[in-house]
C-alpha cells in the first residue's frame, strides 16, 4: 500500500546517539509532504481527464458508429429512391410508347376513312360527269335530231305532234 501524506508526516525516526538534526529533517519531510500531496492531486486531476476523455471518446464512438449507420441508411434511401425512379421513368416511357403508338394508329385509321371517302368521292364524281356527259350528249343528239327540224318547219303544228314530240323528248332524257 502506497504511503498517504499522513503516513510520512506522523512517522516516527528513533533517536540515535549522533543522529541526524531533527529540524533539517522535519523541514525535509515537509517539503516531501507537500510536494507528495501536490503529485497526489495532480495524479487526481489526469485520472478525473483520463475518464472525462474516456467518456467524451465514447460519446465520439457512439456519434461516429450512429453517423455510419445514418449514412448507410441513406445511401440505402438514396438507392430506394434512383430505383425507384428509374421504374417511374420506364413506366412514364412504356406509357408515353403505347399513347404514340394508339395515336398513331387512330390517325392511319382516320387517313384510310378520308382516302376511302376520297376515293368513293371521286368515283361518284366520275359516275356523275359520265352521266351529266351522258345528258349533256343525249340533249345534242336530240337537238340534232330531224324531230326539231319538223317541229320548226310547221309553225302552226298541231298539238298531236307537239304531244308526239314532247314525248320523245321525255324518253331520250
Amino acid at each position: 500500500m502506497p504511503l498517504t501524506p499522513l503516513d510520512i508526516h506522523n512517522k516516527e525516526f528513533s533517536r540515535g546517539f549522533r543522529g541526524y538534526d531533527e529540524d533539517e529533517v522535519n523541514d525535509f519531510l515537509d517539503q516531501i509532504i507537500k510536494d507528495y500531496e501536490a503529485l497526489i492531486r495532480e495524479k487526481k486531476d489526469l485520472e478525473q481527464q483520463v475518464k472525462n476523455s474516456g467518456e467524451k471518446l465514447s460519446h465520439f464512438s457512439n456519434i461516429e458508429t450512429t453517423l455510419n449507420k445514418s449514412i448507410l441508411v441513406a445511401q440505402e434511401t438514396a438507392e430506394e429512391v434512383k430505383n425507384s425512379a428509374n421504374k417511374e421513368a420506364k413506366l412514364i416511357v412504356m406509357e408515353a410508347k403505347k399513347n404514340a403508338d394508339r395515336i398513331i394508329n387512330e390517325a392511319l385509321e382516320k387517313s384510310r376513312k378520308v382516302t376511302l371517302n376520297i376515293e368513293e368521292l371521286k368515283k361518284e364524281a366520275n359516275v356523275y360527269r359520265t352521266r351529266f356527259q351522258m345528258l349533256i350528249e343525249a340533249q345534242l343528239e336530240l337537238l340534232k335530231s330531224d324531230d326539231w327540224k319538223s317541229l320548226s318547219s310547221n309553225p302552226d303544228g298541231d298539238a298531236e305532234t307537239a304531244d308526239a314530240n314532247s314525248e320523245v323528248l321525255r324518253t331520250q332524257a
